[in-house]
C-alpha cells in the first residue's frame, strides 16, 4: 500500500491533468453514513413507526400523505446536502488537486465538492442534486433550488438550525412527523407536485446547468485525450459502472500516457490491457487521501 501511495503521489505530481471520478463510497468515507447512529439521531421516530433501519429504505417507503413524505425527505435532504460532511475528506481531495488542471465526474448528489472549494465549472453531477426540485411530470426541463422550502419544513417540525446548518431539537422536544400542507412544493410552471431532481427513471430533468456541465466534461476529455492524465476513481461501485469506472478504463486504454488509479474499500481488478498503467489502493479513502497529502 505504501508503495502504491508513493507511485500515485508521483503520477499526480507529474500529471498534466487529473480526472476525478467519485461515487457514493467517497461520501461514506467522509462520514455521510445512511445507517447506524446517524440514522438513529434524525430518524428514530420513523424507524419506530415503520421499522426500516436506514435512510435509503425510508426514502422509498410509501407514505400515506405528502405531509409525512416531506417531513421525512426534508430531514434527509438537509443532513445530506446542507450540513457539512463530518470528515475533511473532500477538502483533502481538493488540496491534493487544486494546483492541477482537474475535472470531476460524479454520481453523488450531496454537493460536497462545491462546499470543499471545487470550482462549479469543473463539476459534472450526472445523477442530480439533493438541493434541486423538479416537476413530477415533468412539464419542463427546469429545476428550482429548495433550501428555503426545506428549511421551512424543518422549522415546522420543531427543529432548530444552527450557524453551521446543524439540525437540532430543543431539549425535551419531539419532532413532528408531518409538515403543513401549505409547504408542499408545487411546480411554478404547471402546479403539479415537485420532487427531488434525482435520476431514478426516465423523468429525470437534465436542466440547463446539467447540459452545460456535460459539454464542459466532453471538452475536458477531448482537450486531454493524448496528455498525461491521472484518472482518479474514488469510492465507485458497480451500480452504474458505465458512468465512471468503465468509462475511465476506456479512456486509459485509448491514451498510452494516462494512468488509472482506484481508491476503494474493496479489492479491485482491472482489464489486463491497462494493468501496467493502473494503481489500485484498497482501504478507507479518507485515510488514503491523508497519506497522499502527508
Amino acid at each position: 500500500m505504501n508503495e502504491n501511495i508513493r507511485k500515485l503521489k508521483e503520477k499526480i505530481s507529474q500529471a498534466e491533468a487529473i480526472m476525478i471520478g467519485a461515487g457514493a463510497g467517497l461520501s461514506t468515507a467522509a462520514g455521510f453514513v445512511y445507517a447506524g447512529a446517524r440514522f438513529e439521531q434524525y430518524f428514530s421516530d420513523f424507524r419506530q413507526k415503520y421499522g426500516f433501519q436506514d435512510m435509503y429504505s425510508g426514502g422509498f417507503y410509501p407514505y400515506k400523505t405528502p405531509e409525512e413524505f416531506w417531513a421525512y425527505w426534508s430531514r434527509y435532504i438537509w443532513i445530506n446536502r446542507y450540513m457539512d460532511a463530518p470528515k475533511s475528506t473532500y477538502t483533502d481531495l481538493y488540496r491534493l488537486v487544486e494546483q492541477k488542471d482537474y475535472f470531476v465526474l460524479t454520481t453523488n448528489v450531496d454537493h460536497c465538492f462545491q462546499k470543499a472549494g471545487f470550482e462549479k465549472k469543473r463539476l459534472f453531477y450526472t445523477q442530480g442534486d439533493y438541493g434541486l426540485f423538479q416537476c413530477t411530470k415533468p412539464c419542463c426541463q427546469k429545476t428550482w433550488e429548495n433550501e428555503e422550502t426545506v428549511r421551512s419544513m424543518l422549522l415546522a417540525q420543531g427543529y432548530v438550525i444552527g450557524k453551521q446548518n446543524d439540525l437540532m431539537l430543543p431539549e425535551g422536544r419531539t419532532a413532528a412527523m408531518t409538515v403543513p400542507s401549505t409547504l408542499i412544493p408545487r411546480c411554478p410552471n404547471c402546479g403539479r407536485p415537485l420532487t427531488m431532481n434525482l435520476r431514478s427513471d426516465e423523468k429525470f430533468v437534465e436542466d440547463e446547468g446539467w447540459q452545460k456541465a456535460a459539454v464542459e466534461y466532453e471538452a475536458f476529455v477531448t482537450a486531454h485525450k493524448d496528455k498525461a492524465v491521472v484518472y482518479l476513481e474514488l469510492g465507485v461501485g458497480y451500480n452504474t459502472p458505465g458512468i465512471i469506472k468503465y468509462n475511465f478504463w476506456q479512456q486509459v486504454y485509448q491514451n498510452e500516457k494516462a494512468t488509472y488509479a482506484c481508491l476503494n474499500m474493496d479489492t479491485e481488478k482491472v482489464p489486463g490491457e491497462i494493468q501496467e498503467r493502473s494503481i489500485l489502493i484498497s482501504g478507507d479513502s479518507h485515510e488514503i487521501l491523508q497519506e497522499l497529502l502527508a
